[in-house]
């Protein structure tokens, strides 16, 4: 499921970098490939942390909106950071004029957004199915 929510919204979000008008096709696809994988690793660590903070053996039956509290906090936390040291420090990627950014933080308003709405659906779809009675 995040993989998914992660390929779809980064192919969505390619118009708000400069990638999307300077970069090749194959660059392009290079990036979607490296973000969505970047994703998932970030989407795991995030979890895995969380669960080791505050899950338990009968999660996500108990204690899901603390994980999933932290799971959220954990990606976001890193997701301004990684923005931040990319775009300013590193320059790797640059924000076409097109992204929102946030005032405070300059972080892109469509990866924060990302790191909220994709792992809580994603969070939300398996604590649904893991919850159904069993056949």
């Amino acid at each position: 499921m995040s993989a998914v929510g992660h390929l779809i919204w980064e192919i969505l979000q390619l118009p708000l970098y400069v990638i999307w008008t300077t970069g090749t096709s194959r660059e392009i696809t290079f990036a979607i490939i490296h973000c969505v994988v970047g994703d998932l690793i970030i989407a795991t660590l995030s979890l895995v942390a969380a669960l080791v903070c505050f899950g338990n053996p009968a999660w996500p039956r108990e204690r899901f909106i603390q994980v999933m509290a932290a799971t959220l906090a954990i990606g976001i936390g890193y997701t301004v950071f990684s923005e931040w040291l990319n775009t300013t420090v590193r320059k790797t990627w640059a924000y076409s004029e097109l992204m929102p950014t946030l005032p405070m933080l300059g972080t892109g308003l469509s990866p924060l957004l990302q790191w909220l709405i994709v792992p809580m659906f994603g969070l939300a779809a398996m604590c649904l199915r893991r919850r159904r009675p069993q056949p």
